[in-house]
């Protein structure tokens, strides 16, 4: 009797924190700034903005409650998710890891990826590594730090297709499909087959990833899947027709923020529905989410191509010369491409105990063409996601709680 009511109890909680999102806060909050804003409320589709706020309430003994605002969140309306697939795909690689067991794999294994079918490539040798040799663990700091298209493909290769789908659907994460490696024209055949791969510790071999094949298509389909007027084609070759988005990645807001808040807030789901990853894959995680690329090395990112918000859209809004808060740390994955910004982040404030998610989605393509590189992302997308970044903080800053985080998990010296 006692374990059926607490799984009685477990589900109530569960249920409280699935409720729906308030839907009119946010829209006032907007309207409440036109000098910021008033650009995109007055646009046609309004940029096709949707942004997930989640306040995080600490009870007395620091356990997280959560509440969340929406603004035009529609899980059936497509976007082009872009860089944030990485997230979700990097940490199927670490579980992937920690199913395996196999004797002497780890995240710093030399990772040896060979070729196997038409377009693949090999990869022997990583020069940004400390060891000059490619690994998950420096391929997963290269997303996180700057977010590397290769580094995400070979993790791809890594995970394979058909596991990185199966593992979505274990999580509930059902509006959300990864079924392309990014900047290299995967399309239709050559995304169903992904590398064989061997691992080494020194000279020994310890595993060994075949070539594998997935046959699945994950049909999907949403709204806005065909945009615009126009697009350059593989020859620059302008086509009059509808750019079609229907064999791409998808990867909603919903979904997004979901995957952020089973990474940080593990303890909120039930031992069944958290990640398979050790203390230590944590940790590697949250510091290199968090960590701003000039502050690192090997790799080793240094300005004028890299700077401090380089991943850093909310908030900061990708600006070189953007003055950073040292008290203020983003834990984020941020996308661009097709005219889309996104950013999925998790912002703390460690001297004013401030804690929030946002996620959020913006577009700007106003000549209906795609594929041509003329996308208004410096004055359309990144001035959004600053200034909404910035109105949740300065409001964030001002509400009141009962109970101030305590956020050294959080916490990390990145010198």
């Amino acid at each position: 009797m006692k374990f059926y009511c607490t799984l009685l109890l477990a589900m109530m909680a569960l249920s409280a924190e699935a409720q729906q999102p308030d839907t009119v806060f946010l829209k006032n909050l907007l309207q409440s700034h036109p000098e910021l804003f008033l650009g995109i409320l007055n646009h046609p589709t309004q940029n096709e903005v949707q942004v997930l706020y989640t306040q995080i309430n600490r009870d007395a003994q620091n356990k997280s409650h959560f509440k969340s605002y929406s603004y035009r969140v529609d899980a059936k309306r497509y976007f082009y998710p872009a860089s944030t697939v990485k997230l979700p795909t990097a940490l199927f690689a670490l579980e992937k890891l920690n199913e395996l067991k196999a004797p002497g794999l780890s995240k710093e294994s030399a990772m040896i990826t060979d070729s196997g079918f038409a377009g693949q490539t090999r990869v022997l040798k990583d020069a940004s590594s400390a060891t000059g040799l490619p690994s998950i663990a420096n391929y997963i700091k290269k997303i996180l730090l700057v977010s590397d298209n290769d580094a995400y493909n070979r993790l791809y290769e890594f995970v394979g297709r058909a596991e990185i789908n199966a593992k979505l659907k274990k999580y509930g994460l059902t509006e959300t499909r990864i079924i392309n490696r990014l900047a290299i024209g995967d399309k239709c055949e050559s995304t169903k087959h992904t590398n064989p791969i061997n691992f080494y510790d020194g000279d020994k071999l310890v595993y060994s990833k075949p070539e594998l094949y997935d046959p699945l298509e994950y049909h999907m389909q949403l709204n806005n899947m065909m945009q615009g007027k126009g697009y350059l084609d593989s020859h620059d070759k302008l086509v009059m027709e509808p750019f079609d988005f229907s064999r791409n990645n998808i990867y909603t807001i919903p979904n997004q923020q979901m995957v952020l808040r089973r990474l940080l807030f593990p303890e909120s789901f039930p031992a069944n529905q958290r990640f398979n990853l050790t203390a230590d894959d944590y940790n590697l995680v949250y510091r290199y989410m968090s960590t701003f690329p000039t502050e690192n090395t090997n790799p080793t990112y240094r300005k004028p191509d890299y700077y401090p918000a380089y991943c850093k859209f909310l908030l900061y809004g990708g600006d070189s010369s953007a003055v950073i808060d040292p008290n203020i740390r983003i834990f984020n994955k941020i996308g661009d491409s097709y005219g889309y910004d996104i950013d999925n982040a998790y912002i703390i404030d460690l001297k004013n105990k401030v804690e929030f998610m946002l996620t959020a989605v913006v577009q700007s393509n106003e000549d209906g063409i795609y594929n041509d590189n003329k996308y208004e992302y410096a004055t359309v997308c990144l001035p959004f996601m600053k200034n909404l970044g910035r109105v949740i903080y300065e409001y964030e800053l001002k509400r009141t709680k009962i109970h101030l985080p305590d956020l050294k998990k959080f916490t990390f010296d990145y010198k």
